[in-house]
């Protein structure tokens, strides 16, 4: 069964991690997918490697922190599909910037400007055209971060948690007109952003301490649920903020 076929998808962050397993997936399912990142040669070699096995994928290497690059990325799922049906906003930073009082305006300001504005500009450029193809849905890629309290991660933190709040916004701002809009909050999951913490045994075990199922997630686990919200499956669902996260947050 194709649960996306005849759609058109645009994913964010899509050069490795929870970003490419989700444009992977989304074209297996039937999607179109249009997909962005910051490395161009990545982003290249994932829409080429989704070609090779049947599928139809367009990249736009860019930074959502780019207005420019935000308009040319939904321009050119018009452009080559004709229709935009589905939005994953999955590009963020990850970076976390020690205690409050050492966080500096430069690290506040980047996170934001990724993690909030850029996705608000994304979120903002593509909403006349999901209304356009009669409606839609937005998945909007948190963290538990913005559910539980984590040193060390204030700047970052807040991001998630604004979006968390846009989330909630936007649901209740176009539910009658069809589009609908979730986020998915995933706790540590195996992918590049996680490297250097999966590979120091000391840490990870202080880590997965707080986990109840004792193991990060995978990049396959967190990309079916962003595909049960971006199909008919879940129709009745809008607003909603999920934890996807081995039990972390469930404490």
């Amino acid at each position: 069964m194709n649960r996306l076929a005849g759609k058109a998808a645009l994913i964010t962050g899509a050069t490795a991690g929870i970003g490419e397993t989700v444009a992977r997936l989304f074209a297996q399912e039937g999607a179109a997918v249009v997909i962005t990142g910051r490395r161009k040669e990545e982003l290249e070699r994932v829409a080429r490697e989704i070609g090779r096995a049947g599928g139809r994928a367009v990249s736009v290497p860019g930074s959502i922190a780019d207005e420019a690059h935000v308009r040319s990325a939904v321009s050119q799922a018009i452009r080559s599909f004709g229709k935009l049906h589905i939005l994953v906003n999955n590009a963020g930073l990850g970076e976390f910037s020690g205690l409050t009082h050492e966080t500096t305006d430069a690290v506040w300001e980047n996170l934001l400007a990724v993690n909030l504005t850029g996705a608000f500009r994304i979120i903002r450029a593509a909403i006349p055209e999901l209304l356009k193809a009669g409606g839609g849905s937005i998945i909007n890629v948190s963290s538990i971060a913005s559910l539980v309290g984590i040193p060390n991660c204030g700047a970052y933190s807040a991001t998630k948690g604004g979006l968390d709040a846009l989330t909630r916004c936007v649901a209740v701002e176009y539910a009658k007109r069809g589009i609908r809009c979730n986020s998915i909050c995933p706790g540590l999951v195996d992918t590049p952003m996680a490297a250097p913490l999966l590979a120091d045994p000391v840490k990870l075990a202080q880590v997965l301490a707080a986990y109840p199922m004792g193991r990060p997630g995978t990049s396959e686990e967190v990309a079916k649920l962003v595909l049960f919200l971006a199909s008919d499956e879940s129709a009745w669902m809008t607003g909603s903020v999920i934890p996807i996260d081995g039990g972390m947050t469930a404490q």
